[in-house]
């Protein structure tokens, strides 16, 4: 009996040490100069593991570059207090790789929507496939709003995925994390893969006020559920 106290007890001590030593990770200067006031500051992560071929991850990318074009996207930027959105574009796979392939980009209109979707239309596949770290990607996200020059009234961190988390950190922990950052965690879960996902993303992923998930059956179904997440997160989250 002994021995199983003391095993759960260096179990407890590790998951606090890695907890303290993720949140340290996490932790950028507070003071940004210049900093612009948007409705939202939204992080949209494309998959780009071992289970994406080159055209679901084409079907991502045109997707939401389509999204962006949309007139009822657009109308909900223009909706908002500020009538502007700040949007950063990421590619990710395992646990140390991530690749930015639109930074910050501030949108308040059908222009600035339309000059996004090109962006995110000519971006290539950069990131190389890997393992699914869903965590790392959180992680990544937080620090990339942590740094940005934008002033959000809420800040958000759109996951879209085909798989569970399977490297780097526990998804809860930092999902937890986020949460208590101010970040917002959503999901949309692609069933072609793991018919049971999305119950995993609520579960385990999303995370933070207002947070919520949604599935596409598949990825030829990913530009229609994008749209309709986009509308969400942009405008009013409480709408489904």
């Amino acid at each position: 009996m002994n021995s199983m106290r003391k095993a759960r007890r260096a179990a407890v001590w590790m998951a606090v040490g890695s907890f303290v030593a993720l949140a340290a990770l996490l932790t950028v200067p507070a003071s940004r100069a210049q900093q612009i006031a948007v409705d939202v500051e939204l992080v949209l992560a494309i998959d780009c593991s071992y289970s994406v071929d080159a055209r679901e991850f084409e079907l991502q990318m045109t997707g939401l570059a389509a999204a962006f074009r949309h007139p009822a996207v657009v109308a909900a930027i223009q909706a908002g207090d500020r009538g502007a959105i700040g949007v950063a574009v990421v590619q990710w796979s395992g646990a140390a790789t991530q690749s930015t392939v639109v930074p910050w980009t501030l949108i308040t209109d059908a222009a600035s929507g339309a000059a996004l979707a090109a962006r995110i239309e000519a971006a290539p596949r950069m990131t190389r496939e890997g393992a699914t770290s869903i965590s790392a990607m959180v992680a990544y996200g937080i620090r990339s709003i942590e740094s940005n020059r934008l002033a959000g009234a809420r800040r958000v961190i759109d996951i879209s995925a085909d798989g569970f988390n399977n490297t780097g950190y526990r998804i809860r922990t930092v999902a937890s994390l986020a949460a208590l950052s101010g970040v917002t965690v959503n999901g949309l879960a692609i069933l072609n893969e793991v018919p049971m996902l999305g119950i995993y993303f609520e579960k385990h992923v999303i995370a933070g006020a207002g947070a919520f998930a949604m599935e596409a059956n598949d990825y030829h179904h990913y530009a229609v559920a994008i749209l309709r997440k986009l509308i969400r997160e942009i405008g009013n989250p409480a709408v489904t």
